[in-house]
């Protein structure tokens, strides 16, 4: 903690020094937990190159993956001190952080697709629940997509009674915990960083990610079974330290903007087409046998999974699931 409270009030003295403090180079360090070479990763260096390039060298963004610096529990309090200015944690963090309202991304099968999501994070109902961050000293400024996401076992994973028992890894999310109760599996919350190990060594049986999470970070190597359910959605938001953004010069800061603008337009455009590709290397490997479901299938997971929607509504708020069902058209 006392890396953390040094670094955050050397923050906020940097911030109290005026605008003659940045006369000096401005250093964005821009922390993440998966690998470069995954839509976030690369998201990150795109935000980096036009950063630069924009403000003509007045910000260095400084680029960490692979939970370089901090791991997933501990980099929102990273950014709320300072010791960081930038993140883009999956959207399921903010719930632990006290806004629960981003646990609705969690929801299995509330987006029908990049479409209907799109018509959210797009849309004023995205735009509000970012302006929810700001009271715990965060800024919101996009959404990143990484996709939907698949499930993975060792023992095939067909129907909800194939998950009876079985030790899933989850991220710390209510929802997510609801999932997989109601698919009768045991949720176990793990660091992201760690799941590679925990599935090799039998920690934990299984778990949902999307294809380029999976294959960047070798899971198929130690899951022999995998269904292409994509029944949720893992998304991230990139925020910054609000007092940190706010401090910058207005010119500065509007190139920035430009920057990430630009920069999510490149993730997300990316995204759908890295899955794909992460999907066919893993196939193309072996180590894994992936089902594609029938329509049969996929509507008994949805009767079992459906259900959590309303379970979740008193924790996540019924309006704003019927605000994101009428955005999306859903009914």
């Amino acid at each position: 903690m006392n890396r953390f409270v040094s670094a955050g009030l050397a923050a906020v003295i940097a911030l109290g020094l005026g605008a003659g403090a940045w006369a000096q180079e401005i250093t964005i360090k821009f922390s993440h937990v998966v690998a470069p070479d995954t839509p976030k990763g690369k998201g990150a260096e795109k935000f980096k190159e036009l950063a630069e390039k924009y403000t003509e060298g007045k910000v260095k963004v400084e680029v960490y993956p692979n939970s370089q610096l901090y791991k997933d529990k501990e980099e929102l309090e990273a950014l709320q001190l300072g010791a960081v200015q930038m993140l883009a944690p999956s959207l399921a963090k903010f719930g632990p952080l006290g806004v629960p309202d981003f646990e609705a991304f969690d929801l299995p099968y509330i987006f029908d697709g990049y479409e209907q999501l799109r018509k959210v994070t797009d849309g004023e109902v995205g735009k509000a629940m970012l302006a929810k961050l700001e009271d715990k000293g965060i800024r919101g400024l996009a959404y990143w997509d990484n996709g939907f996401k698949i499930m993975s076992a060792n023992s095939p994973l067909l129907t909800p009674d194939d998950f009876l028992g079985l030790k899933m890894r989850i991220q710390s999310s209510k929802v997510l915990e609801a999932e997989m109760n109601a698919l009768g599996a045991i949720p176990q919350v793990m660091a992201f960083s760690e799941v590679y190990q925990g599935l090799q060594t039998g920690v934990v049986d299984g778990t949902e990610n999307p294809p380029s999470n999976m294959y960047t970070q070798k899971m198929h190597e130690v899951q022999k079974n995998a269904t292409l359910s994509n029944h949720g959605y893992l998304g991230y938001a990139v925020i910054v330290n609000k007092d940190f953004w706010d401090g910058l010069p207005e010119d500065v800061r509007g190139q920035l903007e430009k920057a990430m603008a630009e920069a999510t337009v490149y993730a997300n455009g990316i995204a759908q087409e890295e899955n794909e590709k992460a999907l066919q290397a893993m196939k193309d490997a072996g180590t894994t046998e992936f089902h594609e479901m029938t329509d049969e299938e996929k509507a008994a997971w949805k009767e079992v999974l459906l259900p959590v929607h309303e379970q979740m509504a008193s924790r996540i708020g019924a309006d704003l699931i019927a605000q994101i069902k009428a955005a999306t058209g859903a009914e």
